[in-house]
């Protein structure tokens, strides 16, 4: 470690302490920020967290709507993001104006909203769902149809495990998609003895290709819990630091040095402590919206305890 970095790292805990903070980062996030974190994990789960804690302020190192689920869940927080470039490209693709034209088009159809998604279409939906429990998010809901946002590779995923009939909004994460099978089947090649686990945000092609297909803390799990001692992780690169990390006996290989999702990497260890020091960017959730959002978040937390 240089000597400067090791000099930003002991003025971000000297803040953090100073100011009762917390810091969460997602599993895409650099190495050195995911070191630095008090949490790692998916963006819900990293929110989840922070309701359990008794800190002041959360240094959300992800991306815009992750600080917004955390002001989402902790409303009496301060919640901080360090970059507020730090957009989500397939959360762009759908608005709540949107979304609501859509609604109209398909009057009582229930929207089934993926957790990467703004506040403001959230708020525009009866349940959310993650990567891990959108199979069992549908399979609870008493229709036969449902609008299902924005992912539809997700969305696609998902129809294939289950009767019920999706209608798919056209959004996608540009990171995912630029994972080809031939990449998959190259690798495979090299490496015959390897798992490929898949996050479903791919193509179904990409899917087709899978050992497992899984969100990123199903494949953390796997990696702990698997016999296989090389795996092949198709999701964006910023997972292998952590699975190497807490498995260093084993070898994952990454698919594609294409699958680099750039507002990920927006955050450096620089951002975070002016973040802090600052305390900047805020991300509030207004009232109204945030109390029907969290109805929709609340609906999924109560599925997945049913």
């Amino acid at each position: 470690m240089e000597n400067k970095d090791a000099e930003l790292i002991e003025n971000i805990i000297s803040l953090k302490e100073r100011k009762n903070a917390v810091i969460l980062s997602h599993n895409y996030q650099l190495g050195e920020i995911q070191d630095i974190a008090d949490f790692v994990g998916d963006s819900l789960g990293l929110s989840q967290q922070a309701t359990k804690t008794d800190a002041d302020v959360i240094v959300f190192c992800g991306v815009h709507f992750m600080a917004e689920t955390a002001s989402i869940l902790c409303p009496d927080r301060t919640v901080l993001l360090p970059d507020l470039n730090a957009g989500c490209l397939m959360a762009n693709m759908i608005t709540a104006e949107g979304l609501i034209k859509r609604k109209r088009e398909f009057p009582g159809i229930p929207v089934v909203c993926y957790i990467n998604s703004s506040a403001d279409v959230k708020a525009e939906s009866d349940v959310c769902c993650t990567s891990a429990n959108a199979v069992k998010v549908i399979e609870s809901l008493d229709a036969k149809e449902i609008l299902f946002v924005p992912d539809q590779y997700l969305g696609h995923y998902i129809s294939t495990k289950t009767d019920k009939k999706l209608i798919l909004w056209p959004g996608y994460c540009p990171t995912h998609v630029k994972i080809q099978p031939q990449d998959i089947t190259k690798l495979k090649l090299g490496y015959p003895q390897a798992k490929v686990i898949v996050h479903p945000e791919c193509t179904p092609e990409v899917i087709a290709l899978a050992d497992e297909v899984l969100s990123t803390s199903g494949m953390c799990r796997f990696a702990q819990q698997a016999e296989a001692q090389e795996i092949i992780v198709v999701t964006e690169i910023g997972l292998l630091h952590r699975l190497s990390k807490e498995n260093p006996d084993k070898k994952f290989i990454h698919t594609s040095g294409k699958a680099i999702c750039p507002n990920m990497k927006l955050i450096t260890l620089e951002k975070v402590l002016w973040s802090l020091q600052d305390m900047t960017h805020e991300v509030k959730v207004p009232e109204e919206i945030r109390l029907k959002a969290k109805t929709a978040v609340d609906k999924m937390l109560e599925i997945g305890r049913a």
